[in-house]
């Protein structure tokens, strides 16, 4: 059956005019970016094949060119739809965040956060750099590899902020592993980074680790 025989509030499209997109399921937001399906099944049941044979949802909006591109009913132009779509949901929370609305919320920075860090294969260590109104600056991934004492070059974060006119940072990082719990490498370089930019004064607001299931905050934790 056509999803146009269906009755009407049980349509993507229209479920979601009526409902709110947090409404829908998975296979239904899926559906309604394929917009078709193929011969014999609808835009959800290939949307429901596809979460299968991905894994789930996160899957598929991670996967490489080649790997998306190899699924049955994706492609090259679908591709770029949805990397189009990736970037205006990671500049939208950027913009959000330069006006200075994000840190009235910290679930904003750390979905910020999730969006640039958790899809990495490898640890990359990144910088928000903000002003003395906690307005964005500029967000900069500045090391790779394990971190530790000898991968995380303080005065390189001293630079940058110095560079920007920071008057604050927030640190972070992924653990490709997907457990955010932090290590000691991991409060050692904490400890060494505020301390070199307090010599110039900025502060540390916090620094934020990116696993597969949770964002994990020192400040939350109380380790700065």
């Amino acid at each position: 059956m056509s999803i146009r025989d269906w009755p009407s509030l049980e349509r993507p499209r229209e479920k979601l005019l009526a409902r709110g997109a947090k409404a829908l399921s998975d296979a239904e937001l899926l559906a309604i970016f394929l917009r078709t399906g193929c011969a014999g099944k609808s835009a959800v049941d290939l949307a429901r094949e596809l979460l299968h044979s991905f894994g789930g949802l996160r899957q598929i909006l991670e996967a490489d060119r080649a790997g998306f591109c190899a699924a049955h009913g994706l492609g090259d132009a679908k591709y770029t739809q949805l990397q189009a779509v990736l970037e205006m949901g990671r500049r939208h929370l950027s913009a959000v965040m330069e006006q200075g609305q994000g840190f009235e919320n910290p679930r904003m920075v750390k979905d910020y956060l999730r969006a640039e860090l958790r899809h990495q294969p490898r640890e990359v260590f990144s910088v928000l750099l903000l002003d003395n109104q906690h307005h964005l600056l500029g967000y900069h991934e500045l090391f790779q590899g394990t971190i530790d004492a000898a991968s995380v070059y303080p005065r390189e974060v001293v630079k940058l902020a110095l560079s920007h006119n920071a008057a604050a940072v927030i640190l972070a990082h992924n653990h490709p592993s997907g457990v955010a719990e932090p290590s000691q490498a991991d409060k050692r370089i904490t400890v060494r980074l505020q301390e070199a930019l307090g010599l110039v004064d900025i502060r540390v607001l916090d620094h934020m680790v990116v696993g597969e299931a949770e964002v994990l905050s020192f400040a939350e934790r109380g380790l700065l």
